[in-house]
């Protein structure tokens, strides 16, 4: 068993259930055991041993200043990391503690600028482990002290709201850690990790108690957060911080409840299929937040990207923000002088939290003051230009810049303007801020001087050369005199160690000096921290109005990005009617334009005219002319101009989109399947007042049965959900439906064909397209030239309803066609039936150019024209059944043109069943 060290680094171990444990031994952090082999193996630190008790141990270690980034690379990798810190025991000997437990979501030192949610997940303890909600949300961001929470009524919804926050940690409560299904999906949705947390942190008393002593006893009220699931969640969180030590509760100062009714619905298969913050590819590049940020803070970027993932249902809001980009987007001049501005701004949001845990430095105080000092720049860049009237001056009256400006002038009297990175080595504070310490750094400095002249004072009195004085941690403070003059050193030199070209010394008068000196230095560092520590107090019971600040620098720099990119690209502003209209006068997809020459398209979607059956050629611009409609609504509701000449947008409260799958075989779920999860999520979800796109639907079956499930959706939108929809489709029999259902209207792709050169012209139109162009497409691929051109003789005789003859391998024998038994050569005559979906036919020497080919009617005509013994076109032939006969009877007398499809495409497989 493992003693000293060992011993106490695996006991503290063995208290935490953190994955990692760093513990402090002198001015470094030591890993032992198993924590050196995988920090090692994670982070490349080099391994050594330490013996205990007759064993030995693998070790690693960073010095003492140098732990955070190490603990932050841990915690990227998903690991919880627990600190253990050193302190003197009454002894004189040391003894370590863990301090805190830093966590994927309460990591305070972040790498990038990015939100980073905590999030805490619960459900109704009354119901069954399948029931599927309501659940309970918290989410908190602890390097801002952001703090939200809300109920959604079903897993789809708690999937969206856990994919938009993106929470890089999840605590689920009781019931729902049991959930392996609903656990799963998250894994799959999330990078972030998943923590069991204790569960009664997510007892409703103690949660209960956590948020009354946190945000007050009367907030759920006040914030409308009526919900227990809600308060249950925000408590388990609060609990988590507060365990884990992360010490930023002081910053999270206000809760924030919100619900369905502010927000549009857009769930975590639109997110992606719209790829508003990663593209398809899970790239940041090529998204819709990545064209529009143009923002010149860190906090700016966060506030754009939750209003893109967040769109508002608010028509005030919406307004107010439309008013701020728009007055921005016209005066050129007073939006550049803003931004300018704004870009010498910190993140006050997350300095904020910094002062509140106690982490925060001298640098990072003067940050505070540096950007508490623009807000008057800001007033400036406002006031006198066109934006004085517009609600951009207003976002700067929700700050109290009194207080502000008495802060930044208490910072600015206190702190060095160059303070060193170390918080106890002196150097922190201005002279003049505390006579105490005035008076202690005089005397400090006093000694100083004596100690650094003392080497010329020795050279005149002793007539020596070659003399300096120096200080280490060694040997303290000594007299150094070059070995060619050691020996003419007065008596009362004391010799403490020799080197090779000269010796140390010391004197009773230097020990004296030395003594106060590190006094002196002790004292002042002690009292200088005393009085930092003080002075960040202070700033931390102002982390609210540091908030304050940082949201309202966050919101003018998003808007202002918003105002750059619309004048940057033209694009305009929406009209927000209440209506059930999208109406879109040569709108544009707002990332493709900046890629290409964008051939821009009007879109009418109202009462009278709510369903759109778009057809055309693949590779054509279907799917992009949705996506943009999609895209449109959803910037209107973000508050920002929209890429079109004109937009007329009717507020929604969710976008829905199928555009295409991936197999997911490894989770057990076709193509297909997820097709028609997605189908049937959109089926529940939408309402009249949302906006649909369906890209394809039916397309991972068979023909019959795809057509039959896109023809039945296509009903319940239009009669049932009445929906605004998009329904892109390479099934032309649905474009009949504009004919019988009042809603759907059909619009198409533009192609031109002349001299059989085929060109794409990106234009929609009113109206079905009547070809898909698939093999063209084909060719465009780079599929080989003759299967192109044997596509292409295909496709011709379907069309004339000929007979196909099937090629086979000309590989063996003369070449001129198959011998008997080849079993690979020659031609055989077929033809396609519809009836069945398949192809029949008989071996033949040469395809027989002038028979008759299946009717589109079925099959039996088909089955005539290749019958030996047919004397006319009406004959029977003799070899078939009565049951066949009977078929054919009943499929001559069929009127294709007045039968409904679906009553159609039932006789067929009756018939089918029949001939079976």
């Amino acid at each position: 068993m493992a003693t000293g060290i060992v011993g106490e680094f695996l006991d503290l171990k063995a208290e935490t259930d953190a994955d990692v444990l760093a513990m402090q031994c002198g001015d470094f952090y030591e890993f032992f055991a198993d924590d050196a082999e995988l920090v090692a193996d994670e982070l490349d630190l080099s391994i050594s041993q330490k013996s205990s008790h007759g064993s030995s141990y693998p070790m690693a270690g960073v010095p003492l200043s140098e732990l955070t980034p190490y603990v932050n690379a841990l915690v990227e990798r998903g690991y919880r990391v627990a600190v253990a810190d050193q302190y003197d025991t009454d002894d004189g000997g040391h003894a370590r503690e863990i301090v805190r437990v830093v966590t994927p979501g309460t990591v305070l030192e972040t790498s990038d600028d990015d939100a980073r949610y905590l999030a805490a997940v619960v459900r109704d303890e009354g119901n069954d482990s399948d029931a599927d909600g309501p659940y309970g949300l918290a989410f908190a961001d602890v390097t801002t002290g952001r703090f939200l929470a809300t109920t959604v009524d079903d897993g789809g919804d708690l999937r969206a709201e856990l994919y938009r926050f993106d929470p890089a940690e999840v605590l689920p409560g009781p019931q729902v850690r049991n959930d392996d299904d609903l656990l799963g999906a998250v894994r799959e949705d999330l990078s972030g990790r998943v923590t069991a947390f204790d569960a009664e942190a997510f007892a409703t008393g103690r949660a209960e108690h956590a948020v009354r002593e946190q945000f007050g006893r009367e907030t759920t009220d006040s914030v409308g957060l009526d919900s227990e699931l809600a308060v249950r969640a925000a408590g388990a969180v609060l609990s988590y911080v507060e365990e884990t030590g992360a010490g930023v509760l002081a910053s999270m100062t206000r809760l924030t409840a919100y619900g369905a009714d502010d927000r549009v619905d857009v769930d975590a298969t639109t997110q992606r299929n719209l790829e508003i913050t990663e593209t398809m590819r899970g790239d940041a590049d090529g998204s819709l937040f990545d064209t529009v940020d143009h923002t010149v803070t860190a906090a700016g970027g966060r506030l754009l990207r939750e209003w893109l993932t967040r769109p508002r249902r608010d028509r005030e809001t919406l307004a107010d923000r439309l008013d701020a980009v728009e007055a921005l987007s016209s005066a050129a001049l007073a939006r550049d002088r803003l931004r300018e501005v704004l870009g010498d701004a910190y993140d006050l949001e997350r300095l904020a939290a910094r002062t509140t845990s106690g982490s925060a430095g001298a640098r990072d105080l003067l940050s505070v003051r540096d950007t508490l000092a623009l807000l008057p720049d800001l007033a400036d860049a406002i006031g006198g230009t066109a934006l004085a009237d517009s609600p951009a001056a207003a976002v700067l009256d929700l700050v109290d810049r009194d207080a502000a400006a008495d802060l930044r002038d208490e910072l600015a009297e206190a702190l060095a303007e160059d303070p060193p990175k170390s918080k106890t080595g002196g150097g922190l504070l201005k002279r003049g801020y505390d006579e105490e310490l005035d008076e202690l750094i005089e005397r400090h400095e006093s000694a100083k001087s004596w100690l650094d002249g003392l080497a010329e004072r020795e050279k005149r009195k002793h007539g020596l050369s070659h003399v300096t004085v120096d200080r280490n941690k060694t040997d303290g403070y000594y007299i150094q005199v070059g070995k060619s003059v050691a020996d003419q050193v007065p008596e009362h030199y004391r010799e403490i160690k020799t080197l090779k070209n000269s010796k140390r010394f010391v004197t009773d008068e230097l020990d004296e000096k030395e003594r106060e000196v590190l006094r002196l230095e002790e004292a002042r560092g002690e009292l200088e921290y005393e009085l930092f520590e003080a002075l960040r107090e202070r700033v931390a019971e102002r982390a609210e109005l540091l908030q304050d600040a940082g949201r309202a620098i966050a919101e003018l720099d998003a808007l202002a990005s918003l105002a750059t990119h619309a004048a940057k690209r033209d694009w305009t502003r929406p009209e927000l009617t209440d209506e059930r209209r999208l109406d879109v006068e040569a709108g544009r997809h707002p990332v493709v334009e900046g890629t290409t020459d964008f051939v821009p398209n009007d879109l009418r979607l109202d009462a009278e005219r709510g369903f759109l059956i778009v057809t055309g050629p693949n590779m054509s611009g279907k799917s992009t002319y949705m996506r943009q409609a999609a895209l449109i609504q959803l910037l209107a509701q973000a508050g920002s101009f929209v890429p079109a000449r004109a937009a007329e947008v009717g507020l929604v409260d969710g976008i829905y989109t199928r555009v295409g799958a991936l197999d997911e075989l490894a989770q057990g779920r076709s193509t297909f399947m997820v097709e028609m999860q997605e189908l049937s999520n959109i089926l529940h979800s939408a309402t009249p007042d949302s906006l649909v796109i369906l890209d394809e639907v039916g397309r991972g079956t068979a023909t019959y049965d795809g057509i039959s499930i896109a023809w039945a959706a296509t009903e319940y939108l239009h009669n049932e959900v009445r929906a605004r929809t998009l329904f892109a489709t390479h099934y032309h029999e649905l474009t009949t439906l504009a004919d019988h259902l009042p809603r759907v209207a059909n619009v198409h792709v533009a192609v031109d064909e002349r001299d059989g050169e085929v060109t794409f012209l990106r234009t929609v139109r009113d109206g079905p397209t009547n070809r898909s162009y698939g093999v063209h497409v084909a060719d465009l691929a780079g599929v080989p030239d003759p299967v192109v051109s044997r596509a292409d003789e295909v496709l011709d005789r379907l069309r004339e309803e000929k007979a196909i003859e099937a090629r086979g391998s000309r590989s063996g024998g003369n070449g001129d066609g198959a011998g008997p038994g080849d079993g690979g050569e020659g031609t055989q005559q077929v033809v396609f039936d519809l009836s069945s979906g398949s192809f029949s036919g008989d071996r033949a020497s040469a395809p027989d150019e002038g028979a008759s080919a299946p009717s589109r009617n079925g099959g039996g005509a088909a089955e005539s024209a290749s019958t030996p013994g047919a004397t006319g076109p009406d004959a029977e032939p003799a070899r078939l059944d009565p049951e066949t006969r009977a078929v054919i009877e009943e499929l001559r007398d069929v009127d294709v043109a007045a039968t409904p499809p679906v009553e159609l495409l039932s006789r067929v497989q009756e018939w089918q069943e029949q001939l079976e």
